[in-house]
């Protein structure tokens, strides 16, 4: 059995690179029982089969792709390995993580930042100021 929950539709600016197209963001809160090593792979099967193009050129700079799924954070687990990093080790910084977290669980508390999310969604708007 799994529950999920999705956030409306947030619409931003690129992040880490130009382009005239903008992001078209969601988050997704799911109750599972899959280990998140798991999760992950079957998160990038899925993102393959939408569309295999690669989300960065040929210098590693980001390009504008179909879709990017991205496994922010499990409960507060904390990960570090090369293939995982739980939280995510940007999502802070991220204007199109945050909202999307803050209609989903405003209350969660980033396990290393002792933060809430609606607390890292103020402080990185305090910081464009």
């Amino acid at each position: 059995n799994t529950k999920a929950n999705i956030s409306p539709i947030i619409e931003t600016e690129p992040w880490g690179y130009k382009s005239q197209h903008p992001f078209l963001n969601i988050g997704i809160a799911i109750e599972t029982q899959i280990e998140p090593t798991t999760l992950l792979n079957e998160l990038l099967k899925i993102e393959k089969n939408i569309s295999d193009a690669s989300h960065r050129d040929e210098y590693g700079n980001y390009v504008d792709r179909q879709i990017d799924i991205d496994l922010i954070a499990v409960d507060q687990i904390t990960i570090d390995t090369p293939t995982l990093q739980l939280p995510h080790p940007r999502m802070h910084l991220r204007n199109f993580v945050l909202t999307p977290m803050m209609h989903l669980n405003p209350s969660w508390i980033h396990p290393t930042l002792n933060k809430t999310v609606t607390q890292l969604h103020q402080q990185l708007y305090e910081k464009d100021y």
